[in-house]
């Protein structure tokens, strides 16, 4: 048995297809099948069932799948212990991050990563949270930032930053003007728009609909945060947005009022993590340092608000000034 082997059976179980097994292996189809028949012959049971349409892994071969994946990542853990004992900080690292966060913080962050590591290659995985997890689990990916919280005992947790929300209307909607003054209570009679399911950002969401009593809005799921910008802005209805989601350089939307909360306003709280097991401990968490020096401003929900004249803003003294 060599590990060659061993990676045969994996791409086998994941791909459930000789060819695109082969290819993934960057071997030829024969060669393969032969391969995997051979390591059938040295355990003396069947791992494969082959059958006209596709490839079934027996029972012990689907064991025996999970167990080659655990050893092949394990091998790659000492090749990565022996790369960052000659250089620390060169080497690769597969990092995910979710589709709601991604393209807003690695703008700010990807400059200071590089400052800090110039020679580090950094791979990006755009994904679901639950993809990520999956990845990570099967050793595809060495880190993920990722949102709280997290229910995954065999991953360390290094908390990154809290980013807090924003409600986004149209300017003409009655919320418009409540600048500085909207608390939660006050979405109390409104349906707001969210994303489709499998977005960390969506559960958020309908934790803060939760604790306020607010519904979801029915007919229409987001498969982006663009998306919801644009519904928005065409009055179609309201919802909640990260301050990273609308601070440069991502552009502004006209037609799109940003109102801050007053108070600590609903958040969400980011972090990196990793296997426990990972041998890159100690240099994921100097990794995850740099992510912790975004500019303060870009977590600031004041400044992302859209500023209103003062005269324009109700305030409960406003009110009873002008009875």
């Amino acid at each position: 048995m060599n590990l060659r082997d061993l990676q045969y059976l994996v791409a086998l179980a994941e791909h459930r297809h000789f060819g695109r097994a082969a290819e993934a292996c960057f071997v030829s189809q024969p060669t393969l099948s032969t391969q995997i028949k051979k390591l059938e012959d040295e355990l003396g049971v069947p791992l494969v069932e082959r059958t006209p349409r596709k490839v079934l892994l027996t029972e012990v071969g689907r064991d025996i799948a999970v167990r080659a994946r655990d050893v092949l990542n394990e091998i790659e853990q000492i090749r990565g212990v022996a790369r960052r004992t000659l250089d620390p900080e060169s080497g690769t690292v597969r990092l995910g991050v979710f589709p709601t966060l991604g393209p807003y913080l690695l703008p700010h962050a990807l400059p200071l990563v590089r400052n800090a590591f110039p020679k580090l290659e950094l791979l990006l995985v755009e994904d679901k949270t639950e993809a990520l997890l999956r990845l990570l689990r099967e050793g595809k990916l060495d880190a993920a930032i990722l949102a709280l919280p997290l229910h995954e005992d065999s991953l360390h947790t290094e908390f990154l930053f809290e980013e807090p929300f924003l409600l986004a209307v149209s300017h003409n909607h009655p919320l418009a003007q409540q600048q500085g003054q909207l608390k939660l209570s006050d979405l109390s009679s409104q349906n707001l728009l969210l994303l489709e399911e499998g977005h960390c950002m969506r559960d958020q969401a309908l934790e803060v609909c939760h604790m306020a009593g607010i519904g979801e809005r029915s007919g229409f799921r987001a498969t982006s945060l663009e998306t919801l910008r644009q519904m928005v802005a065409a009055n179609v209805g309201i919802t909640l947005l990260p301050s990273m989601a609308v601070k440069p350089p991502v552009a502004q939307v006209e037609n799109l009022h940003l109102i801050e909360f007053k108070g600590h306003p609903p958040s969400r709280r980011v972090a990196m993590v990793w296997r426990k097991s990972s041998a890159m401990d100690v240099f994921l968490k100097r990794l995850a340092e740099i992510f912790r020096q975004l500019p303060p401003d870009l977590l600031d929900a004041h400044t992302a608000a859209t500023q209103v004249p003062a005269e324009n803003i109700t305030s409960p003294t406003r009110k009873s000034a002008r009875r």
